[in-house]
């Protein structure tokens, strides 16, 4: 275990100016809290702060970093308080102490959800300051290299899974690349050893039979850069044994089959020596084509730069060649802490170039969206996952503006990386200048412009065009609150409608009791409840108007009454319309048009035909085009408001969408008959997999009747479209 004057002597060669007393006193601080407590290994507790703050140290962080490492657990496991710690070490130490603490063990419903919450405060706290995670990768890290101790095999999983779902990923978002790689391959060791140990041996065949072939492409680099007067450092680095297995499983390789198990990086003094670099190895050798990749002048989103190409090298062995300055190197070994800044001021580090360093990572601002977007905590983990380890396209914008996405984003996945109000209203994009749909893959280097309008609401076909944790957060977020205005809207109505039954209006009244017995936390909760059946109108007029429902016979039964209704028919043969039209000749043949289905309470007018009547269209039906050249044959016509309209059923059609799932076509049938509509006819036209779409003729009253029944559809769930038909 590292001594006291160890630690501070490490901190001190790599930032003279570092305060020992605080760091002496935050050592005595954590290991007398404590005490004689054991980790499952049976050393001292301590010891795992300690190392914590030894790993830190590699990366040269500053001194409230070290200090929190040494404190990160004292709040959760021992008698010692934020205020206290606050009082000792101070306000900036005391907030990164609270966002590192182990976060608090929620009563969820599973550790998926525990998991996925804890996840989310995490973001929550770097966001605000990014050691926070660097601390806690650090933790994480200490962790894994003692997680052989933990008896409970179920529990090591747990933890070697959430490692790589989680750390790894966030590890390699902000550049820290030994740790993301170290983490993955002690998580692999614990989920797939078997995988691990065969990949490990016949990873030493082949180093020991090429160690020679290694030796000789350094020696024949090196002497190719002094040829052409390049100041060079080289060095080749092995792969990991999980990426390996990971492009295994990717590519259906075998390792001998992999050419990028051994990269050789090329170190130069300034970034044109990069391209003049370049230039030397595709002189000399053959280039692999598609294998080249400058991140110079188009970083990953954690900052990475170099420039990468494969060449077939000496004796035709495939060898990839990664070149860069030393900043460069110094980013892609530490990320962030790379360029950490350790001047202090009386309240800490620069904050001016902490808030900088955390402007630099756009995915951060994003994930934090994703979070606010998310209303589960398992939909918010799966979005985060989606977004951390997908492969990356780099687009520009009009104006040259850079933004990386995941392999197979959409313009949809672009323009909600812009913004979200942008992604809200797309209507179309421009890809290199060529309109496109925006169902369009995007590749690499494209240009992309996207079309908005002011009207326009994000589609449920959406969720399957794109790939961005982001954008699927957002489009599913607006889907369910446009879905609940619509239960909420006809929830109102319903409730309004059982106000009537017994003389009382929806204005004026007072919804305590009922949200206080319906347990809603407004007027809105309840008016959805009500809307998806969970309800009645009936219900809440009891629940409101206690006195008024009591007599089940003052509650009539509509279905029964609109059913009796429908059992009277007018005459057709003796000059009486069989619909009630006034403004023509009476005995004059009437039809209703098949191509619009016009209804009571629609505008509507007249089309004559000789031999056959008059045919009766709604006044925005496409079909009266056919007509325009014929103004002699329009007939000025009207519904008859003196006519009892509920005696005479009259059919319209729909066309809807489906959701592909048992029940849903029952469920469909069901909700037209609660609304009081007759199915006569129903039609498929398409099916796929996710959906099917249908035209269903339906016998109604009227347009109102029509449109309640199109509000009850909507706000069902198997229902994704409804519309009426209109040709």
């Amino acid at each position: 275990m590292m001594r006291q004057f160890e630690l501070v002597e490490k901190v001190r060669a790599y930032d003279p100016s570092a305060d020992e007393d605080a760091l002496n006193r935050a050592y005595v601080f954590a290991m007398k809290a404590h005490g004689a407590q054991t980790r499952a290994s049976g050393d001292p507790y301590f010891s795992h702060p300690l190392e914590v703050a030894g790993i830190l140290t590699n990366y040269h962080l500053d001194t409230a970093s070290i200090i929190t490492a040494l404190l990160h657990d004292t709040i959760e496991d021992t008698e010692a308080t934020t205020e206290e710690i606050t009082e000792l070490f101070g306000e900036e130490v005391a907030q990164l102490v609270d966002g590192v603490t182990k976060l608090t063990q929620l009563e969820l419903q599973s550790d998926r959800a525990k998991q996925a919450e804890n996840f989310r405060k995490l973001l929550l706290a770097m966001s605000k300051d990014i050691r926070v995670l660097l601390v806690k990768l650090a933790d994480r890290l200490h962790n894994m290299r003692t997680l052989h101790h933990v008896p409970k095999e179920e529990r090591r999983h747990r933890i070697a899974h959430e490692t790589m779902d989680i750390y790894a990923p966030l590890a390699e978002r902000i550049g820290m690349h030994d740790i993301k790689d170290e983490l993955e391959d002690r998580a692999f060791r614990e989920l797939y050893p078997d995988a691990r140990d065969s990949i490990t041996r016949r990873l030493e065949f082949l180093r020991s039979e090429g160690e020679s072939v290694v030796e000789a492409v350094l020696g024949e680099l090196r002497d190719v850069f002094a040829e052409a007067g390049i100041e060079v450092n080289i060095a080749g680095r092995e792969k990991s044994p999980y990426s390996i297995w990971r492009k295994m499983q990717r590519t259906h390789s075998s390792v001998e089959q992999l050419s990028d198990i051994i990269a050789f990086r090329v170190v130069v003094p300034t970034v044109p020596d990069c391209y003049q670099a370049l230039g030397v190895v595709h002189g000399r050798y053959q280039v692999v084509p598609g294998r080249f990749k400058d991140y110079i002048s188009t970083p990953k989103p954690n900052g990475y730069r170099s420039l990468h190409t494969s060449v077939i090298g000496l004796a035709d062995h495939r060898i990839e060649i990664q070149i860069r300055t030393q900043d460069m190197h110094d980013v892609a070994e530490r990320g962030v802490a790379a360029h950490w800044v350790y001047k202090e001021t009386g309240s800490g580090p620069a904050s001016d170039a902490v808030r900088e360093e955390n402007r630099q990572y756009r995915w951060l601002q994003e994930l934090l969206e994703i979070l606010e977007n998310a209303v589960a905590p398992e939909d918010f983990l799966a979005h985060t996952r989606m977004e951390m380890f997908s492969d990356q396209v780099f687009c520009f914008s009009p104006r040259g503006e850079v933004y990386s996405l995941p392999r197979g984003a959409t313009p949809i996945d672009f323009a909600y990386a812009v913004h979200t109000d942008i992604g809200d209203k797309s209507v179309g994009a421009k890809i290199n200048g060529r309109n496109m749909p925006l169902r369009t893959v995007l590749q690499n280097g494209d240009q992309v412009e996207i079309l908005i309008s002011k009207n326009q609401t994000p589609s449920p076909d959406w969720e399957k065009l794109v790939v961005t944790g982001k954008a699927r957060s957002r489009i599913r977020r607006v889907l369910r609150e446009a879905e609940m205005r619509q239960y909420v809207d006809l929830g109102r109505g319903i409730v309004g409608k059982g106000f009537d039954r017994i003389g009382e209006t929806l204005d004026g009244a007072s919804f305590d009791k009922a949200l206080k017995e319906f347990h809603a936390d407004s007027t809105d909760d309840l008016f959805a409840m009500v809307g998806q059946g969970v309800y009645t109108g009936r219900d809440v007029a009891r629940a409101v108007f206690p006195d008024k429902v009591k007599d089940e016979s003052a509650m009539k039964n509509a279905a029964s009454i609109f059913s009796l209704r429908r059992k009277k028919r007018l005459p057709t043969g003796d000059g009486k319309h069989a619909v009630p039209i006034s403004g023509l000749t009476p005995g004059i043949a009437v039809h209703m048009a098949k191509c619009c289905y016009p209804l009571p309470g629609d505008r509507i007018v007249g089309v004559m035909t000789t031999g056959k009547g008059v045919t009766i269209h709604t006044i925005d039906c496409m079909t009266l085009e056919a007509f325009a050249d014929s103004p002699e044959r329009w007939v000025d016509v009207s519904w008859d408001p003196d006519s009892d309209l509920g005696t005479t059923d009259l059919v319209s059609r729909l066309n809807i969408t489906l959701v592909n799932e048992p029940g849903s076509l029952a469920e469909m049938a069901a909700t037209i008959a609660s609304a009081h509509g007759n199915i006569s006819n129903l039609k498929f036209t398409n099916r796929t997999a996710d959906f099917f779409d249908m035209v269903v003729d339906i016998e109604v009253a009227d347009a109102k009747h029509l449109n309640n029944i199109v509000t009850t559809l909507h706000g069902h769930r198997s229902v994704s479209t409804v519309e009426r038909a209109r040709s």
